[in-house]
């Protein structure tokens, strides 16, 4: 509980420093960060980790059929989306900086249900590693403001009364999305090959 209440505080100044952060291009941090995080997603990690528990053989550590996690309305970040506010001229390095925001949220959420033994556990710490190392990549970069639908997104994110504005989502789901809006943000500029 200590290492989820300290990584949260670690998350927060990340996001602090990242919501005034210039985050124009993908450094080549930025790009190997994510393609080992792309790895760590593949279809065949999520379905081995997050699966409903009929799936497997040892059922009792799994998630039971259609487990949901609660999440806020913002913390689901679909294509759709991205390609919503693409449209609506928000610059790709905003983009990226909200899509890291929930992302590593999602992460977040779905670590605070898994019991200390889950099988799980693991995984999605070395999920929550790849997104705190690529928070100190991003801190290396000049200083100005996100578009402000971004910034009012991040605030509704961390506002204490949007639990009321929340939905029941799968675990594989939101790691699902993460991959899925990674690759429109990254697959060009960080020349990743078709995937």
């Amino acid at each position: 509980m200590m290492a989820t209440i300290n990584m949260q505080q670690g998350y927060a100044a990340i996001l602090c420093v990242l919501a005034v952060l210039g985050l124009e291009a993908a450094a080549p941090g930025e790009c190997e960060l994510t393609r080992l995080l792309q790895d760590k997603l593949q279809y065949e990690m999520r379905l081995q980790y997050m699966p409903p528990c009929s799936s497997l053989p040892f059922q009792k550590h799994y998630f039971p059929i259609d487990y949901t996690v609660q999440v806020q309305y913002e913390e689901v970040l679909r294509p759709s989306n991205i390609t919503r506010l693409r449209n609506g001229t928000v610059s790709e390095a905003a983009l990226r900086y909200l899509w890291f925001h929930v992302s590593s949220q999602a992460v977040l959420r779905i670590r605070e249900v898994l019991p200390e033994k889950h099988p799980s556990r693991k995984y999605t710490q070395e999920l929550c590693q790849l997104f705190d190392a690529l928070g100190k990549e991003y801190s290396k970069y000049r200083q100005t403001d996100v578009e402000t639908v971004v910034a009012d997104l991040v605030k509704l994110i961390h506002s204490a009364g949007a639990e009321s504005r929340s939905k029941a989502v799968r675990p594989k789901a939101l790691l699902d999305n993460c991959l899925k809006v990674m690759r429109m943000l990254y697959g060009v500029p960080c020349r990743w090959e078709s995937t």
